[in-house]
């Protein structure tokens, strides 16, 4: 290897070591998570989970959280058969900033509204999991548990 070539790897190796320290302090991205809830045996399972979730991250302005709700779930969230059991983990996860996505399609198969459901909810027009798709694409981490 000849001096020159010495002088440049000596180089290099002083600025990539100058720039770790500034890596290592870079504050890491919030995280945003989307949880896919299609099945409606794992409604109250899937809103412990984002509780928990909200919590061991060390609160809402650690990660931002987003549930898309299609398929048989759904129908867990309506208005006129409102269940505490599924009422109060939503006011308190939507108190968190927790963002609720009904799935359009679902919606017109039951024949039902936004009005319908318990308040809180925004409608996915374009469908539940092309709404998943597009967050995905937008950097979401996807969860299905």
């Amino acid at each position: 290897m000849s001096f020159l070539n010495r002088r440049g790897l000596f180089a290099g190796l002083i600025a990539a070591t100058g720039a770790a320290p500034a890596l290592a302090s870079a504050t890491p991205a919030k995280l945003r998570v989307v949880y896919h809830l299609a099945d409606l045996d794992k409604v109250n399972f899937v809103l412990g989970n984002m509780q928990n979730h909200l919590k061991g991250a060390g609160g809402p302005h650690n990660v931002t959280l987003a549930v898309v709700v299609h398929g048989a779930a759904l129908a867990a969230f309506k208005r006129m058969d409102e269940n505490i059991a599924v009422s109060e983990p939503m006011a308190a996860l939507l108190k968190s900033g927790v963002g609720f996505h009904a799935c359009g399609n679902t919606l017109k198969a039951m024949k039902m509204t936004l009005t319908d459901l318990l308040s809180g909810f925004v409608e996915a027009p374009e469908g539940g999991v092309v709404k998943l798709a597009s967050l995905q694409a937008d950097g979401w981490i996807y969860l299905r548990p």
